[in-house]
């Protein structure tokens, strides 16, 4: 019976599968919201306040803060799908007792959610790239490679939504996890302007910000030479990923089999 069993990628690739399918099914007004937001940002703030600012940290700053909208659309999509979107499926639409029918276990599941949420960050952070190299706004670089960090930056934020999303039994409590924490990560990361400008006192506490790491390696890819590549960055992206997942999984593990 055992040999009969899926793989773990078959396993896996069957929970990612199934939200692929889902989420296409209305792939214009899932996909469009997150795809236009940067975009106006990027028009309101980067070429209106572009337009009195020069440079930031050596670089124009319609450059600088088109990287860092990047990883921020990476980041709010995957806290929402693996927060609202985990919730909705868990106590609402019943989907995971469907799910957990079949020959997966419950650490399958929750593995091919954030897996799942990465491939979204992937896909955002191409799609607002494409956006950025049509209007010349970043010449085609090595800036290729930021839908990696984009992917990476989706699975850290899914774990982190996972283990907020175990504590939550309303769902109008994500109100505090966006308002009061994924928000501000955008003026405290270094998107609109560097860390530096922050008062001292402050700048721990953007260090320990997940969304500081990510725009500091989209930055250091897109400005080579200008911007040293960190790899304490990298081990901060792999480690929190690994650590938060570990402690969602485990809890909402218990929440599934209640």
């Amino acid at each position: 019976m055992n040999s009969n069993k899926p793989s773990v990628t078959s396993r896996l690739y069957a929970v990612w599968y199934r939200h692929v399918r889902v989420y296409g099914r209305n792939i214009i007004s899932n996909g469009l919201p997150p795809f236009l937001e940067p975009l106006v940002f990027l028009v309101g703030i980067g070429m209106g306040l572009g337009a009195y600012l020069t440079k930031m940290e050596g670089v124009p700053y319609l450059e600088y803060l088109a990287t860092g909208l990047l990883m921020t659309t990476a980041m709010f999509t995957s806290a929402f799908e693996c927060s609202f979107g985990t919730f909705i499926r868990l106590e609402y639409e019943k989907a995971y007792d469907g799910m957990l029918a079949a020959p997966i276990t419950v650490w399958d599941l929750l593995i091919g959610e954030i897996l799942w949420a990465g491939t979204k960050g992937f896909f955002f952070t191409l799609a607002v790239l494409s956006v950025i190299y049509a209007f010349g706004i970043l010449p085609v670089g090595l800036s290729l490679l930021t839908p990696f960090i984009g992917f990476f930056t989706g699975t850290m934020f899914a774990a982190l939504s996972l283990l907020v999303t175990s504590f939550v039994k309303n769902i109008n409590h994500f109100n505090f996890y966006f308002s009061g924490f994924i928000s501000p990560m955008f003026f405290f990361a270094g998107v609109v302007f560097p860390v530096s400008n922050l008062p001292k006192i402050v700048h721990p506490i953007s260090e320990a910000l997940p969304l500081t790491h990510a725009v500091r390696l989209t930055r250091a890819l897109s400005f080579p030479g200008e911007i040293p590549l960190l790899w304490a960055d990298v081990a901060y992206l792999l480690l929190f990923t690994l650590l938060i997942g570990l402690a969602g999984v485990r809890r909402l593990k218990r929440r599934l089999i209640d």
